[in-house]
């Protein structure tokens, strides 16, 4: 993790354009790309950030940030007043709820709930930002990341997103694709999901647990 705090704006063009004045903020930069700038009040929301994967050039007095969707972050420095990087740990270090647990534990015995003739390769595959719920392998023999939500939002799209980016620098994954599952997508996280290129899937707890006859929801590019 860096973080600068330094007096500083900003200008972002990509989905729509805007400017951030002059003042002094915070500016994260995570390990996963990920590059934030804060001001002191706004409780987590930034006010202007930068999802990976993300390249950022720097000169004396100005960032560019980056991306392959054409997105585009500069931010102006005109002083810096503290620049500091810290080690921090990668893995997740929430436990999931008792309700994703049993969705992950079910699943990967039965995934073929998430796709006709999917099979599970291992629980909480490793990741140098974190576990991934599932990792499977496709009909086709193709990988398949498997991210797990009680409510499928757009954070968990984020999320799988940044795994899928991960993994795909591994020769033996290459080709991987992702897939939401929870009991329930949002239609925000949907739409962002299929603009993605990664399926989404609504499970039913009882029909997991045997207590109803399989109706599967499913949608998956």
């Amino acid at each position: 993790m860096r973080l600068v705090i330094a007096r500083c704006s900003a200008t972002y063009s990509g989905r729509l354009a805007s400017t951030l004045a002059s003042g002094v903020r915070l500016i994260l930069v995570k390990a996963d790309g990920c590059v934030a700038v804060h001001a002191d009040v706004g409780a987590y929301k930034p006010l202007n950030w930068m999802n990976a994967p993300n390249t950022v050039t720097e000169s004396e007095d100005r960032w560019v940030v980056t991306n392959p969707a054409g997105e585009r972050l500069e931010i102006h420095f005109e002083e810096v007043l503290q620049d500091v990087r810290v080690e921090l740990d990668t893995e997740r270090g929430l436990t999931m709820d008792g309700v994703e647990r049993e969705l992950q534990e079910l699943l990967a015995d039965h995934p073929e709930h998430i796709e006709p003739g999917l099979r599970t390769v291992t629980r909480e595959f490793r990741t140098d930002i974190g576990p991934v719920d599932l990792l499977c392998r496709g009909v086709d023999g193709t990988s398949v990341a498997v991210e797990i939500k009680r409510v499928g939002e757009i954070d968990g799209v984020e999320q799988l997103t940044r795994y899928l980016e991960r993994l795909a620098r591994d020769p033996e994954l290459s080709g991987v694709r992702g897939i939401l599952v929870a009991t329930a997508v949002r239609p925000q996280a949907r739409v962002l999901a299929e603009s993605r290129g990664m399926g989404w899937v609504e499970v039913d707890l009882p029909t997991l647990r045997g207590e109803d006859e399989l109706a599967p929801r499913l949608f998956a590019l």
